[in-house]
């Protein structure tokens, strides 16, 4: 990186395809961001212990990688996470986002798209909000981004609409719109609607 631009911050990467990752580290340090990769979840948990990383890329190649994100959370590390995946299923995508997951992107991906969704992550998680639950009556608490799906899917948005104006993937939105539907104990979203605006 030049030495005359500022780093935005550091990216930690996992990704098990080495053109991916030489990819995705060109377009990064083009925006200005430091690039660390990382062969397995255990070094880099260990490296996140004494620095703090602005947004983590993840790729779930191997089932120990939803280790590495439960234990990212749990140990308070306050970057977004992004998940990547070349078998990417609406169930993986919900249990990512369960895991602590900011964001499910399929690959193959282009690496300037990945770029935009780490800018979105990092604005978003600055946001004092960005941590604040809401609350469906009677229902598990939802997450700020799960209100706010809500509220995109009341206006009659699909599931690209709402993905393009959050800035995230379809997949991620899917994600998202299936949890609501189970803390709401809802069929589908007319029912969830139903609910939400009183009319059972």
């Amino acid at each position: 990186m030049p030495g005359n631009t500022i780093s935005k911050g550091e990216v930690f990467v996992i990704d098990t395809d080495a053109s991916s990752r030489e990819e995705l580290s060109a377009a990064l340090q083009r925006k200005a961001y430091d690039v660390i990769c990382f062969a397995d979840g255990a070094s880099l948990l260990s490296e996140a212990k004494v620095r703090m990383p602005a947004c983590v890329l993840l790729e779930m190649q191997e089932p120990g990688h939803f280790d590495t994100l439960r234990r990212l959370r749990e140990e308070n590390c306050m970057a977004p996470i992004l998940v990547t995946s070349a078998n990417g299923s609406i169930a993986m995508a919900v249990d990512a986002i369960k895991s602590g997951a900011f964001d499910f992107i399929e690959k193959p991906f282009q690496s300037h798209e990945i770029v935009d969704r780490i800018d979105a992550a990092i604005d978003e998680f600055g946001q004092p909000e960005a941590g604040q639950q809401r609350w469906l009556a009677g229902c598990e608490p939802l997450t700020a981004r799960e209100a706010e799906v809500l509220e995109h899917l009341a206006a009659g948005l699909t599931n690209k609409e709402i993905a393009r104006l959050m800035r995230l993937s379809a997949r991620t939105v899917e994600g998202y719109r299936a949890s609501i539907l189970k803390k709401a104990s809802a069929k589908n979203v007319t029912d969830l609607l139903r609910r939400l605006y009183g009319q059972t």
